[in-house]
């Protein structure tokens, strides 16, 4: 084995591929993945499948990083927890407004009671 070939597979996690290449959090990690030229064994002037992308001519195989922090993935992190927020909120108003309406409600149930208690009392 005296010729070196390139490294097939690579690293699919983005802090693998980060501790790889010694990069740091502000290196682009898609930049660095592990592409595999794919050919066609059957002919050599066949289009390349669909799977792989398409480069000057040439067809790679590239994995899906996965553990990849994007400005989308942080986008609807956020959006997600604004939602669970606004929820909350919403929970404590509907509470609030649930309790007045009660403390109401027992209030006058109280006075009903009172005057039919006072309605049944003799007077002396």
């Amino acid at each position: 084995m005296d010729n070196a070939l390139p490294k097939r597979l690579g690293p699919k996690r983005a802090a693998k591929i980060r501790s790889f290449f010694n990069l740091g959090k502000e290196d682009d990690v898609r930049k660095y993945v592990v592409r595999r030229e794919v050919k066609s064994a059957k002919k050599e002037d066949a289009k390349p499948y669909t799977k792989a992308w398409v480069h000057w001519n040439r067809a790679f195989s590239i994995l899906k990083i996965q553990h990849l922090v994007t400005p989308l993935h942080l986008r609807r992190r956020r959006h997600l927890h604004s939602l669970k927020h606004r929820c909350t909120e919403h929970q404590k108003d509907q509470k609030a407004e649930f309790e007045a309406l009660l403390s109401k409600c027992i209030a006058e149930k109280k006075a009903k009671v009172a005057t039919i208690k006072a309605a049944h009392k003799p007077t002396a």
